[in-house]
């Protein structure tokens, strides 16, 4: 992948994710539930959400600081993979406590996405990890 296109792929997937993050943010804070009738994981006593728009928000930055030249890819390269790892851990931690619930309940929930949001999150976190792990090794 071209550095360039590389750049633009985690701006975009990360962008997505500070969309989805914010989304869920702004309903919980404004309306004090969560977003699409599902139960609200919390982390250090804020929703967990919050802590995801802020990991998706730092690599947005990141990635459009890194188009605009003001910093050099691989630096960005680094930091793109550290937050997202650091992501990947986060939500994997919650879909696994989902999971674990599921398997003890013996029952699955009916989420208004399908399955739980920090699900998505976990895949926007994986997709960026697998993108800056392959340009990382290009360099």
């Amino acid at each position: 992948m071209e550095n360039r296109s590389y750049l633009k792929a985690t701006a975009l997937l990360a962008l997505s994710g500070t969309l989805f993050a914010g989304y869920l943010s702004a309903i919980k804070l404004l309306t004090k539930t969560c977003a699409f009738n599902e139960p609200c994981p919390y982390f250090l006593g804020y929703p967990a959400c919050w802590y995801g728009f802020g990991m998706f928000f730092v690599m947005l930055v990141v990635s459009l600081v890194a188009i605009a030249g003001r910093q050099e890819l691989k630096r960005a390269v680094s930091q793109l993979s550290w937050v997202s790892a650091l992501g990947i851990l986060f939500a994997g931690s919650f879909v696994a406590i989902e999971v674990y619930s599921w398997v003890v309940a013996g029952s699955i929930r009916n989420y208004g996405l399908g399955m739980p949001t920090c699900v998505y999150g976990l895949v926007f976190y994986v997709a960026i990890f697998a993108l800056s792990v392959r340009q990382a090794n290009k360099s």
